[in-house]
């Protein structure tokens, strides 16, 4: 644990869950110390690594550990900054439960409560046009979340990079995120997987069934 205290993670592989499921079961409390020097005492933003730990440690049977987890972090290992349009702690809330589902139906409200709060004009779902009123801020801080409480496998930016991967072929990246099988869209909800079982990048949903426009707008703002 000490050679990977100053590292930075943008996901958590097997061998490093491994580590950390190992560790929780001998000396949770270990673990607890860990993200309390990595994001407080080094003052260092929280990565996929810190979001894994703290999910784990939610789900401790040691009151001690769990009562000192919650007097450090109460809302999650993300300090949400306070100028962004929206509050995003329902959204961190559900992501640190893994409630999936839930928590792709908010950011879809929140991406579409951001455009109205700049076109003033209600919207169910985004138009190319609109990518261009989310403000890059809140726009960071829906993917960062996700990123970090799903050991970095889902987020905006994740699908960007497969896509890329992808030689920027659409087909190809709704079959490696799973969106379609055999050329053929899935159907919402019953045929998508709400777990990190899911491959890398299912998830948050965009409606790819309205072309790949919007998404193309959306990935274009995605710079970090």
């Amino acid at each position: 644990m000490k050679l990977i205290i100053e590292e930075n993670f943008t996901e958590v592989n097997q061998n490093i869950e491994k580590i950390i499921n190992i560790t929780y079961k001998e000396k949770p409390e270990s673990l607890l110390e860990f993200i309390i020097k990595r994001i407080l005492n080094n003052k260092k933003a929280a990565d996929p690594l810190d979001g894994y730990i703290y999910q784990k440690l939610l789900k401790t049977e040691q009151k001690t550990i769990k009562t000192k987890l919650i007097n450090y972090f109460p809302k999650g290992v993300v300090a949400l900054k306070p100028c962004l349009d929206i509050n995003y702690e329902p959204l961190q809330e559900l992501l640190i439960n893994e409630s999936f589902k839930e928590a792709d139906e908010l950011t879809s409200k929140h991406l579409c409560e951001l455009v109205k709060i700049k076109a003033k004009i209600e919207k169910k779902w985004l138009y190319f046009t609109d990518i261009q009123l989310l403000p890059s801020e809140d726009l960071f801080t829906l993917d960062f979340l996700w990123r970090i409480y799903s050991r970095g496998k889902f987020g905006f930016s994740v699908q960007k990079q497969i896509w890329i991967k992808s030689n920027k072929n659409w087909d190809i990246l709704w079959e490696k995120i799973n969106w379609t099988s055999n050329g053929l869209m899935k159907r919402y909800p019953q045929e998508f997987e709400w777990t990190t079982k899911a491959p890398e990048g299912h998830l948050p949903l965009f409606n790819q069934l309205r072309g790949t426009q919007a998404l193309s707008y959306l990935f274009k703002r995605i710079t970090w």
